[in-house]
């Protein structure tokens, strides 16, 4: 089958590579029928994520049909139409049964840290959906068949922005008349602008440093914009234009905000797992007493953290993997009856065997991209 592989830094591939197999009984094989590129895979054509090997199949934004099923799958069968959440959940341990899907305990055979699919051996070593074919382990907890009356790209970004950006806002509390700014107006920030909205925000500033991106988030109604190139210091200015800073902020950048040159430095020599800018904004943005929700990924340890500005301030921090399962489908009825629709963010759609050109758009930010969809 085709797949897109890592093969080093920058360098993605379209190669022949083998079919995928069931292995175990509750194993099914999917026939993708649509794949997206996620701003988190960046992270691994960047070099960000520890034990990526040359060949790993990428992503982890993928549905499609049912080919063949394990003795043992008992929830979905030969024909079905299915997305696939990307943690990758086994859904009998603690944190399963508990709701942290995206911190199963039985997943991921090479360390503590849950396990996802496409996302190098250090999240379990599972190949990704960026391909032809693809293996789903634990077919019994993961897919959820979805209407034939919705299209793939109405339903596939439940496989992880749609429930990422929804818990994003939801981890931060956001209610009736909150002010909320978004950092970073990439899917998922876009996304949490919708979801803000949704949940009642009187008042959404959405934060990047690109206008075509600041753009589309001022098409959704009463959106305010502040772009980062126009302030020596973004998050003072939101403090200011806000009377004392908002109820909540979800920083939707992680990592990858920009750099400062010891940034890069640390970064490159392993002490630091990329730029903490976005953080460091959402400290002087939020008011005291205020909740900071982190849905952008950030890796290894960082050094000159604002943990005081947070303490001193009563600030409630909280972060982590969306635990994707718990919230497939109250959205697919959302999705259903009209309420959300994804689809607007989708700039880009491409056949697989373009799946290189796609990461370059993407990650160069080319033709005012925001969203790659792939179609086998």
């Amino acid at each position: 089958m085709k797949a897109l592989v890592y093969e080093g830094i920058k360098d993605v591939q379209v190669k022949n590579v083998g079919d995928p197999e069931i292995q175990n009984d509750d194993d099914i094989i999917i026939k993708v029928t649509a794949t997206s590129i996620c701003g988190s895979d960046l992270h691994l054509i960047h070099g960000m994520i520890p034990d990526m090997p040359k060949g790993f199949i990428l992503g982890h934004e993928a549905m499609g049909i049912v080919e063949e099923a394990g003795k043992g799958v008992n929830k979905v069968r030969k024909g079905d139409r299915v997305i696939i959440p990307f943690p990758v959940s086994c859904g009998n341990c603690w944190y399963c049964s508990h709701g942290l899907w995206s911190q199963c305990d039985n997943s991921n055979p090479n360390g503590e840290a849950g396990a996802f699919l496409g996302y190098s051996n250090t999240f379990g070593g599972y190949d990704g959906g960026q391909a032809e074919y693809l293996r789903v382990p634990y077919a019994n907890v993961g897919p959820v068949v979805v209407p034939e009356e919705l299209s793939d790209e109405q339903v596939l970004f439940l496989t992880d922005i749609l429930p990422t950006s929804y818990w994003g806002v939801e981890m931060g509390g956001v209610g009736k008349d909150d002010t909320v700014v978004i950092l970073g107006c990439g899917p998922v920030g876009l996304l949490a602008v919708k979801w803000a909205a949704f949940m009642g925000a009187k008042r959404i500033i959405a934060v990047d440093a690109l206008n075509y991106r600041l753009e589309h988030a001022r098409k959704y109604n009463g959106v305010e914009t502040v772009n980062i190139e126009d302030h020596d210091n973004t998050g003072e200015y939101i403090k200011e234009i806000t009377s004392g800073g908002a109820d909540v902020v979800v920083d939707c950048v992680g990592m990858d905000g920009r750099m400062t040159l010891m940034e890069k430095i640390e970064t490159a020599l392993k002490l630091q797992g990329g730029s903490k800018s976005a953080i460091e904004i959402a400290a002087k943005a939020v008011r005291k007493g205020g909740t900071v929700s982190v849905v952008g990924v950030y890796g290894a340890r960082y050094n000159m953290f604002p943990l005081g500005d947070f303490f001193a301030r009563n600030i409630t921090l909280k972060m982590g993997q969306c635990p994707v399962h718990k919230y497939v489908e109250p959205i697919l009825s959302l999705i259903k009856d009209g309420s959300i629709d994804a689809t607007d963010i989708i700039t880009h759609r491409l056949p697989l065997d373009k799946g290189d050109m796609g990461y370059e758009l993407f990650d160069e930010k080319r033709d005012h991209c925001i969203k790659v969809v792939l179609k086998p």
